[in-house]
């Protein structure tokens, strides 16, 4: 009896769920603090815990050494890296500030949102209500695409391009915000009250909810991050002692 191959495309499919199944499962277990920091990551032993091969595993430690989850040894090793709270709120205001620049910019003559961006927006995002993700720390790639692309809608690039270099300063603690469901239902809420705000014209209540909206961000961020950095010691002193 003899089998058949599966076709190209359908092993191309099957090869990238595995990679992503390896990267959000690897990134759950680092943002939730079940990896100890300094602990050297075999591909073997993921690989194994995981089901899969050391590729996908080998795939998931370089994308989240790009999103600087995990830090690299001079020999090609990786390890979790250290939660760096030190910045956080200094960096979160300024975000503020870019972005409330962005809604207030309406207040002056002569200045207006672009309001078809703001309903494509809008359109978008309630798409995303009716079907959200799964709360795997995925959802920071939305988030930051739904703030880039209220900031570009005010008209003034250079405050988007300035968005995008404090999202990556901030991106390795940020994704702590998207760990749970309701998290995730809240931000959806939270991201189509301002926009609708903003299509009535109602600039003075779009930027409170959006001070709202960060504030909310700021102050789980650094809650849930500070009990991964507890997890994460816990796991250190008894690798140690074992």
């Amino acid at each position: 009896m003899t089998t058949t191959a599966p076709p190209p495309r359908t092993r191309t499919a099957a090869a990238h769920l595995l990679r992503e199944r390896a990267y959000t499962e690897v990134r759950r277990m680092v943002m939730l603090g079940e990896i100890p920091t300094g602990l050297r990551l075999t591909e073997e032993a993921i690989a194994e815990q995981l089901q899969v091969s050391r590729t996908p595993v080998r795939e998931a430690f370089v994308r989240l050494h790009a999103d600087r989850l995990l830090k690299r040894y001079s020999d090609g090793g990786y390890y979790v890296a250290e939660i760096d709270l030190f910045d956080l709120r200094d960096l979160y205001e300024l975000r503020l500030t870019l972005e409330l620049r962005g809604i207030t910019r309406a207040h002056e003559v002569g200045i207006d949102h672009d309001r078809d961006a703001l309903v494509e927006l809008q359109e978008e995002w309630e798409g995303i209500r009716l079907d959200p993700p799964a709360p795997d720390g995925s959802f920071i790639e939305l988030d930051e695409s739904f703030h880039l692309s209220l900031l570009r809608a005010s008209g003034n690039l250079a405050l988007a391009e300035m968005l995008e270099t404090i999202n990556v300063r901030i991106r390795p603690v940020r994704t702590y915000d998207f760990l749970s469901a309701d998290r995730i239902t809240s931000s959806i809420g939270e991201h189509l009250d301002i926009v609708r705000a903003l299509l009535a014209g109602e600039i003075d209540l779009a930027a409170d909810r959006l001070r709202e909206h960060i504030g909310a961000s700021l102050d789980i961020v650094e809650q849930r991050a500070a009990d991964a950095m507890r997890q994460r010691s816990l796991r250190s002193r008894r690798t140690r002692e074992a």
